[in-house]
């Protein structure tokens, strides 16, 4: 999986390839600027040749320096450039005056002050952000507010194109909130790897589309997944999903998925579809005997099996060929339902708990958490990650006062450590954490956008995939990633009015995309 960095990450890298000295901050800057022009020629052919006009808005860091470099590469197309310059330019890091003074010796630099420019009367084609990039550490205010506030009325009344350096401008790089005004770009070129803050908060409604540039920098290898690193969840490699020539169904496993009395079995049933579909080799119905025939008119493939109560169940689960289980998904909230989810945690066993079960605990967490254990995945979507872990929601709720700011990545990797067990945090940018401090972000956003999965029963889908890939072998981390992935490309392959009886019956045509 690639990595996501944060900006303390990205700037310690830069650092040690400039002190080992292979490399100069002056020819990173050259790389990134060039960067930046390379990949607006790329998503704006018409702006290769002809007559253009561009706005290169530079701040007081090295970000502002990228700035005066795309200004003077954009010059030498045959482009007229003005650069706007928000601070004093003689406290400028030594790059980025380098490459100031460099620029102001052929272009214009208009003080950001002068508040022409946010009202310009010739509209350029294009304006570039450079104000502060992945630096930001407070909220933006003054000039930078007037004038990054006034980019959405030019880009939506006159079609100027915006580019962002690295982030836009008032977004914080490791959380994707906003400080202050951010505004609403077409393109955000970042350099090496994209940032953490990508792939979270208000970022695909800001960043546009996301292009990242090579500058020559190492891609190294992190032995330790654990010390702070964030990984970004790509296709599963075909093999892990694949099933062995000579093997049989119990090879494949046998999943177990309790469901609520009459009226509230569908839940269930969603997400015992999901784990056959995703390839457990059986998967029962665990039934209230008053909703046995109900359950018994929509299964054919899937098994039920009575389960009266807590002492029935653990009956059950005497059966050790049982080896993934997933409660939760219309289970319903009364006492007798909280003493299943105290039945089945103590055993050990790859257990997931949605919806239900964790609404179950929302006056105890605490109690739920004692009985967690490292098989174990919640999966919690924002109210029930409030309704567990209410000062981690309170904080990521609170207007950050400066960044970086406290992410949902944050948020997650507490509540997996608070837990002891993997969180499956779920949303747009589904993040996943485990107690050891491992982390990843799934993206549902830019071109795997399926805002249509905000359907019910959805999650109940999901729970039943992350069971099944269980019940096959896989550990909690690595089968809460593969759901998530699987989940999003089920619904992209359906298309818009999915509803969640459709995500798992994608599964067929996903898996032979993926040569399984």
């Amino acid at each position: 999986m690639a990595e996501l960095l944060s900006g303390a990450q990205m700037r310690a890298i830069e650092g040690a390839a400039i002190a080992s000295g292979s490399v100069t901050g002056l020819d990173l800057m050259e790389r990134a600027g060039a960067g930046v022009v390379e990949a607006i020629i790329r998503e704006w052919p018409d702006f290769a040749s002809g007559n253009h006009m561009a706005t290169v808005l530079c701040g007081p860091g090295n970000n502002g320096g990228d700035g005066y470099v795309i200004a003077r590469l954009l010059q030498d197309r045959g482009w007229r450039v003005t650069c706007h310059v928000l601070g004093d330019t003689d406290r400028l890091p030594p790059d980025a005056r380098a490459n100031h003074d460099r620029w102001a010796a052929q272009g214009p630099c208009v003080p950001l002050t002068d508040r022409s420019a946010g009202t310009v009367k010739s509209m350029p084609d294009l304006v570039v952000d450079a104000l502060f990039g992945t630096g930001l550490t407070r909220p933006v205010e003054g000039e930078a507010d007037f004038v990054l506030g006034n980019l959405a009325t030019i880009r939506a009344d006159f079609g100027v194109r915006c580019v962002s350096v690295d982030m836009p401008s008032g977004m914080c790089s490791d959380s994707g909130r906003t400080l202050g005004c951010c505004p609403r770009v077409d393109l955000t070129v970042s350099f090496h790897t994209e940032k953490i803050g990508h792939r979270l908060g208000n970022a695909d409604t800001c960043c546009g589309k996301i292009v990242v540039r090579d500058i020559g920098l190492a891609h190294t290898e992190q032995s330790d997944a654990r010390a702070g690193h964030v990984w970004m969840v790509e296709p599963p490699a075909p093999d892990i999903l694949s099933k062995r020539t000579d093997g049989h169904k119990y090879g494949a496993g046998h999943a177990l998925v309790l469901s609520g009395g009459p009226g509230r079995t569908g839940a269930a049933r969603l997400a015992a579809r999901g784990a056959l579909r995703v390839g457990a080799g059986l998967v029962t119905l665990g039934v209230p005997p008053k909703a046995q025939a109900e359950v018994a008119a929509h299964v054919t493939a899937i098994m039920q099996t009575p389960v009266a109560d807590a002492e029935a169940l653990a009956e059950l689960l005497w059966d050790t060929r049982l080896n993934a289980l997933c409660l939760g998904p219309g289970l319903g909230t009364r006492e007798a339902q909280r003493a299943l989810v105290e039945t089945v945690l103590p055993l050990g066993r790859p257990t997931v708990l949605d919806a239900d079960a964790l609404s179950l605990f929302s006056d105890a967490p605490g109690a739920l958490f004692d009985l967690c254990h490292d098989r174990t995945v919640l999966t919690p979507h924002g109210g029930e990650f409030a309704r567990l872990f209410p000062d981690l929601a309170q904080r990521l709720a609170a207007e950050p006062a400066r960044g970086p700011a406290f992410s949902k990545v944050d948020a997650t990797r507490a509540a997996a450590e608070r837990a002891g067990c993997t969180v499956l945090y779920k949303g747009a940018s589904t993040v996943i954490a485990s107690p050891d401090g491992r982390c990843s972000i799934h993206s549902a956003q830019y071109e795997r956008s399926a805002p249509w999965l905000a359907t019910a029963g959805s999650g109940d889908v999901l729970a039943g995939f992350i069971t099944g890939l269980m019940a096959r072998g896989m550990g909690p981390m690595q089968a809460s990633e593969t759901a998530a992935w699987l989940h999003t490309e089920c619904a992209l392959s359906f298309g818009p009015a999915l509803i969640a009886e459709d995500i798992a019956e994608q599964m067929p045509k996903v898996f032979r995309a993926l040569g399984t």
